[in-house]
């Protein structure tokens, strides 16, 4: 394992220990500072939370599930056997962790594991956030607490809320079978009678007020999965009825309340990946797979929030076969990296402005036949044909330098390609005369580095693997510092053709960035920030939604009322106060600036049937929202998501008695300060694949509980 630790200053590598401060050049044995103990190989490694100048280590030890944790050269013991732990990472001059133990104490340290505090009994599920230093939680009535019987009488915990670290304790809500915090918003999933249907009810002020979430109705069958969520909107999908394998994409208001209908037959695959993927180099770019009625899978992206999907243009350079009946870039997400198809997931960052890097395939719809590496530089309008085959890649010196090397599972490798043209053109560079077996590359996170180690091993001659490390510095190949005349001012979601007054309006505004031309070779720096101007817009259609119950016509491009809504109520209450649905069938998406401009003309003559208007909960028009959540992340504050990691648990009874089961999703939301990894998994830092899992790992899971893998990595949720 290669982990970046520290504020820029090294790199630290395990089994043994080493220690690097210059950037992975020179290492130093620390073996001894953990007792020479096994540090796990998925998640063993970590920066500290809020300070990267501690180092996490998670250790197996024998005959226990106890685990240890290394900051610099202490070991903190903890006399209790550790489930998981949170660690709160925003309070720099102390840190706090809250552990969950696994007889379902709720236990406290406020000086990073040298004592604990308990909290509560009989604890199931637990997060906090670190705005306003609260915690919620929620806990069996029955101080009694069985780990192996909890699943079966979830439909009986109490939710609570305490911001003075455990001393008084607040009750949101009880019959609750499963909760979520995402961006401000609290989702709470309620069997108001035992092995009832569950509702969820939605707060955006942290429990205090509760309102019923009004989505389609569903039956036992179906699931629900928040794909992407910050403080103005939610991305929610809602399987199918069936083994379809497939659902809608429904978006939400800024309240998290109203939900409307941006992509069907939205595809979620069997082993519970998504393909959703959020581009982070560019306002409002999402781009995802659809399951098509014969079968096949195509991409589509949408660069308004999920107003509006399109097919991805194939790139200039790449042709299809004369077979294709349509021409189109497909991209390989979450399921084919899952199945091995691929080495990485798409791949953006904030620091670089539109640049998105992924593996893909041309032609009428994706191919798991060897896909290659396509490159755009503007968020997703055009692609570039750029390396074929697999690779692993990452973006060094905030985008104007693009690493990359060939994956391959059963042939050594020596060398290594890089661009500074966003992938039009490659020199290749041999950094070793003793090829290896590519395990993974390692850079310092925030792509404004120039300093990339890739890691792996060779056999030696008795057969045994030697591990070895190499770190490459580009600053000696591009020595030239950019000055003002490598820069161009450039529009974001601009077509050229366009209105010059609405051209590159997204959202309310227009963006224009000051970026790094292709042709110069040169390099931004440590000190490079990315400079925008924003200007407002007058408002389009293309700034509205259709509302809850519309749907959004092919061709005319008009929200229509949906047919089973026809005889429906078109009012609502929220805290008391009546909202009329179908005024106009438009919805303002939410976070967009727009001025003047077009307004929503009010729809005239339709039928009312008013609910009532001293009602101070939300009337659920369509059936009750059925979901169970899992969650362990922390958030920055109330209106800021940072990363998070969720675990969406549904019932699936297609068959009787049948045993429940799990879907996974990642939600991750990118800033340049982050104070921790975006996933809790290596991936995300090694941008590698995994190797064979250790021989001594103790698996659990045949006793219905979570694996010894399973429980590092929850171990360290070091999210902000």
């Amino acid at each position: 394992t290669l982990t970046w630790v520290g504020d820029g200053t090294g790199v630290s590598q395990s089994s043994g220990s080493f220690y690097s401060e210059d950037y992975g050049k020179s290492f130093h044995d620390v073996s001894h500072a953990i007792k020479n103990t096994f540090i796990k190989k998925d998640f063993g490694i970590s920066a500290g939370p809020g300070n990267p100048q501690q180092v996490n280590k998670c250790t197996n030890m024998a005959l226990s599930l106890a685990r240890q944790i290394l900051i610099t050269n202490n070991i903190i013991r903890c006399s209790m056997t550790l489930f998981s732990v949170l660690f709160h990472c925003t309070l720099l001059s102390f840190v706090d962790i809250i552990s969950l133990s696994f007889q379902g104490g709720l236990w406290l340290s406020q000086d990073f594991g040298n004592s604990w505090s308990k909290v509560h009994e009989g604890v199931h599920t637990f997060t906090w956030s670190s705005s306003n230093f609260f915690l919620l939680f929620f806990f069996f009535q029955n101080i009694f607490y069985n780990f192996f019987q909890s699943d079966t009488r979830r439909g009986e915990l109490i939710l609570r809320r305490t911001q003075d670290f455990g001393k008084t304790f607040t009750t949101i809500a009880k019959n609750v079978f499963s909760f979520r915090y995402i961006g401000g918003f609290l989702f709470t999933s309620v069997m108001e009678k035992l092995a009832s249907p569950r509702v969820i009810y939605v707060s955006s002020d942290q429990g205090d007020h509760l309102q019923k979430a009004q989505l389609p109705s569903t039956t036992t069958e179906q699931f629900y999965s928040v794909l992407d969520g910050d403080e103005d909107m939610i991305f929610m999908h809602v399987d199918s009825p069936g083994d379809t394998y497939f659902g809608t994409i429904y978006t939400s208001d800024d309240r998290g309340i109203l939900y409307s209908k941006s992509l069907e037959r939205h595809l979620f695959g069997g082993e519970g990946k998504s393909d959703f993927t959020n581009v982070t180099s560019l306002r409002g770019v999402y781009f995802t797979n659809i399951l098509e009625e014969d079968g096949r899978i195509r991409s589509v992206i949408s660069f308004d929030r999920g107003r509006r999907w399109r097919f991805l243009k194939k790139p200039e350079n790449v042709n299809c076969s004369d077979s294709s009946k349509k021409c189109n870039l497909h991209i390989h997400g979450e399921h084919s990296h899952f199945s091995g198809i691929t080495p990485m997931l798409p791949l953006s960052e904030p620091a670089a402005i539109g640049l998105v890097i992924a593996h893909g395939s041309v032609g009428d719809s994706i191919s798991a036949v060897r896909p290659d590496v396509y490159v755009s530089g503007d968020g997703g309008y055009t692609w570039w044909g750029t390396l074929r085959g697999p690779h692993h890649y990452t973006i060094l010196d905030s985008g104007g330098l693009i690493v990359a090397v060939e994956a391959h599972r059963d042939r050594q490798i020596s060398s290594i390609k890089f661009s500074t043209d966003e992938g039009q053109c490659w020199k290749i560079f041999n950094f070793t005369s003793h090829p290896i077996f590519l395990a993974g590359l390692a850079s310092e996170p925030g792509t404004k580095t120039m300093n990339i180690s890739i890691f792996g091993y060779r056999p030696d001659d008795d057969d045994q693997p030697i591990w070895v490390a190499v770190t490459i510095d580009f600053e000696h190949l591009l020595t030239r510092e950019c000055d003002e005349q490598d820069y161009v001012q450039w529009l974001a979601h601009s077509d050229y053709d366009s209105d010059p007054e609405t051209d590159g309006c997204l959202l309310g505004y227009k963006e224009t960035f000051r970026r790094l031309k292709k042709l110069s070779a040169c390099r931004n720096g440590r000190g490079y920030v990315v400079s925008r101007q924003q200007h407002p817009c007058p408002c389009t259609r293309d700034d509205y939604m259709c509302e809850y119950g519309f749907y959004l016509h092919e061709n005319t491009s008009e929200c229509l009322l949906q047919p089973d809504f026809l005889n429906l109520t078109q009012y609502i209450s929220l805290n008391g106060d009546v909202e009329d649905l179908q005024n106009t069938g438009y919805r303002k998406i939410p976070g967009d600036k727009c001025e003047g401009g077009f307004s929503p003309p009010r729809r005239e003559g339709e039928d009312i049937l008013p609910a009532s208007s001293n009602s101070h909960t939300v009337r659920s028009v369509s059936g009750p929202f059925v979901m169970t959540v899992i969650i362990y992340y922390t958030v920055a504050n109330k209106h800021e998501v940072k990363s998070l990691i969720i675990q969406i648990l549904y019932w699936s009874n297609s068959a009787p008695c049948r045993s429940p089961a799990y879907r996974f999703s990642v939600l991750q939301l990118q800033d340049d300060d982050l104070c921790g990894s975006n996933d809790s998994s290596p991936k995300s830092k090694l941008n590698g694949f995994q190797v064979q899992e250790d021989s001594d790992d103790v698996s659990l899971m045949n006793l219905s509980i979570l694996s010894t893998k399973f429980v590092c990595f929850y171990l360290f949720v070091v999210d902000c």
